[in-house]
C-alpha cells in the first residue's frame, strides 16, 4: 500500500499537467472610497507579458470583527484602461478556485480575446484574495510524500477506500491546525474575501466596482453582490457554484456536471474512432472508459490507477480543446501491455514543500470555513454509494472525504445569504454542459438573485464561457454589451 501512494503521489501531476497544458465576524458596512493609493512594479513571478501592469497593497483587517485590530495586506494589480476617456470605473476580476492568483488574470483574459471595448471601458483590477500568494499566504505544510491529490477527493470504490481516504483527510486537517501558528487560517472566508474586494473599491477612490468571476469567483461576486448590493456596479458570473459557498452538495454536482459532459467527448472520440480507437458510438466509449477505469483498479499501468485516470479524465472534460490528449492518453493505456503482476512502484520523489501547499491550503481554509461539514464518516459512505450509481464517470470521488470533516475551526458566521432586494445588476453566464459547476448551478443562483438576475446559457461544454474559453459568440456578446453599454437582457437568454 505504501508503494502505490508513492506511485500515485509521482504520477498525479504529470498527468494532469499533461491533459491541462496539451478546482463571527461583524456585520460589514461599506467602506468609503479614499484617495488612490501608489502603483508600482508587481512581484517578479506575475507574468504578464501581453499587458503593462502595475501593483499595490491595500492593508484590511484580518478579523472584520475588530477591525481596529491586527492588518494583513492583500495584493492588488491594475491594467489601465488603455482609453481613459472612455473610462466607466473598475472592473475586478476572480479567476476561481479558491485559492487561484488573480494577479496576471487579466493577462490571461487579453490572451483569450477579451475584447478591446471592455479594455477601453474599465482599470481591469486583479488580486491576490486573503491567504494566497502575495497576500499573507496560508500554509498547511504540505509536502511531496504526503498521499492527497488534489482539492476533489480521490474515487472510492467501497466502504474500505472511504475509510481510507477519511483517514489522509483526518491528518490533512490536523496538518493545517498544527501549521497555523499566527491565527490566520481561520479568518480565510468568501464572506471576509468580499469584505476584502469591497476595501479595494474604497482604496481605488471609487463609489462602485463592477466585477467578473469565475467558477468559484461566482461565489464570492454572489457574495459581493448580496453584502454590498448598493456598491456593486456591473456583476458578471460565469460557471456557477449555485450560492456563495462551496458545501457537499456543491462538490456532489462536480459529479452532475461530469456526467452531463462525458456525453459531448464520447460523440467526439466516437468520430474519431478510426484514429483513436475507443468506440465506434458513445455508448461504446463510456463502456472503454468503465472498463479501462476497473482494469487499472486492479492492475495499475504506467504509474497510473484507477483514480488517477479518472480524474485526468475529468479535467480532460474542462474543455473540447483538451479531448485530443485525453484520447491519446486512453490510447496509450488501452495500448499499454498488461502486466502479469503490479509493476514496482516507481521512486517516491523527495520528501519537501509541495508546489501546491498553499493552493491546497486556501481551498481547504476557504471550504471548510465557510459552512460546517457532515463530521461522521458514514454519512459520506452513504453518498458515495448512492453516487456511485447515480453518476458513474465521477461520482465516487466528488462524494468522498474532504478534509473539512475533521477541520479544527468551526464557522464563524453562517455562509451569506444571496440577497434578492436590490438593483437589477447581476448577469449570470452558464455552458448548457459543464463539468465543474454544471447547469444547474446557474439555475440555482438566478433563482436566488430572482429579479435582480438574469441566466445566459451558452449551448457549449467546458469550464468557462465568457472572453475566448469556449466557442461561444452568443453569451460573449451578451456579457460584453452588458459590461460595456450596461444592456441586461429583459429575459433570461437561451442561445441556439
Amino acid at each position: 500500500m505504501r508503494g502505490r501512494r508513492r506511485l500515485v503521489r509521482a504520477t498525479v501531476p504529470a498527468l494532469l499537467a499533461g491533459l491541462i497544458g496539451a478546482v463571527v465576524a461583524a456585520p460589514a458596512g461599506a467602506a468609503e472610497p479614499a484617495a488612490g493609493p501608489e502603483w508600482g512594479p508587481c512581484p517578479a513571478d506575475v507574468v504578464a507579458p501581453l499587458v503593462a501592469l502595475q501593483c499595490t497593497q491595500i492593508p484590511v483587517p484580518l478579523d472584520y470583527g475588530s477591525p481596529d485590530g491586527a492588518q494583513i495586506t492583500i495584493t492588488v494589480s491594475r491594467l489601465a484602461s488603455t482609453k481613459p476617456e472612455k473610462r466607466r470605473g473598475i472592473l475586478i476580476l476572480n479567476p476561481g478556485g479558491p485559492g487561484g492568483s488573480g494577479l496576471a488574470f487579466a493577462n490571461d483574459l487579453v490572451k483569450r480575446g477579451l475584447p478591446a471595448s471592455v479594455q477601453e471601458s474599465y482599470d481591469i483590477i486583479g488580486f491576490d484574495t486573503r491567504g494566497v500568494g502575495h497576500s499573507d499566504p496560508v500554509s498547511c505544510g504540505f509536502t511531496t510524500d504526503q498521499d492527497y491529490i488534489g482539492n476533489i477527493p480521490p474515487y472510492a470504490a467501497d466502504d474500505a477506500a472511504v475509510l481510507r481516504t477519511a483517514e489522509v483527510a483526518r491528518e490533512v486537517a490536523q496538518r493545517c491546525a498544527a501549521n497555523d501558528r499566527n491565527g490566520h487560517l481561520r479568518h480565510v472566508t468568501t464572506a471576509n474575501v468580499a469584505r476584502d474586494t469591497d476595501r479595494i473599491r474604497a482604496a481605488l477612490g471609487e463609489e462602485k466596482a463592477s466585477f467578473l468571476g469565475f467558477s468559484y469567483g461566482s461565489a464570492l461576486g454572489a457574495a459581493y453582490a448580496s453584502l454590498f448590493p448598493d456598491r456593486s456596479d456591473r456583476v458578471v458570473l460565469d460557471s456557477n457554484v449555485g450560492d456563495t459557498h462551496l458545501d457537499p452538495d456543491g462538490i456532489r454536482r462536480y459529479a452532475l456536471g461530469a456526467e452531463e459532459t462525458f456525453g459531448d467527448f464520447a460523440r467526439w472520440a466516437a468520430d474519431r474512432h478510426g484514429t483513436y480507437g475507443l468506440g465506434a458510438t458513445p455508448e461504446e466509449v463510456r463502456q472503454t472508459y468503465l472498463r479501462l477505469a476497473a482494469r487499472l483498479d486492479d492492475r495499475p499501468s504506467g504509474g497510473v490507477d484507477g483514480r488517477v485516470f479518472r480524474a485526468a479524465t475529468f479535467v480532460g472534460l474542462y474543455g473540447p480543446t483538451l479531448y485530443g490528449s485525453t484520447a491519446a492518453a486512453w490510447q496509450s493505456l488501452l495500448s499499454a501491455d498488461a502486466p502479469a503482476a503490479p509493476a514496482p512502484p516507481a521512486p517516491a520523489p523527495p520528501a519537501g514543500p509541495s508546489p501546491q501547499d498553499n493552493a491546497y491550503t486556501a481551498f481547504l481554509a476557504t471550504t471548510c470555513n465557510d459552512v460546517a461539514w457532515p463530521r461522521d464518516v458514514a454519512v459520506y459512505q452513504r453518498a458515495v454509494a448512492q453516487d456511485r450509481e447515480r453518476f458513474p464517470v465521477y461520482g465516487a470521488a466528488s462524494a468522498n472525504v474532504l478534509p473539512c470533516a475533521f477541520w479544527p475551526y468551526e464557522p464563524a458566521e453562517p455562509p451569506v445569504r444571496v440577497l434578492d432586494e436590490g438593483p437589477a445588476n447581476v448577469l449570470i453566464v452558464q455552458n448548457r454542459h459543464d463539468p465543474v459547476t454544471p447547469l444547474r448551478g446557474g439555475e440555482l443562483l438566478r433563482e436566488k438573485f430572482g429579479d435582480r438576475a438574469r441566466l445566459v446559457v451558452e449551448n457549449g461544454s467546458g469550464h468557462g464561457v465568457y472572453a475566448g474559453v469556449g466557442d461561444t459568440p452568443c453569451a460573449l456578446g451578451v456579457t460584453t454589451s452588458y459590461l460595456v453599454d450596461g444592456t441586461l437582457p429583459p429575459d433570461d437568454v437561451v442561445c441556439r
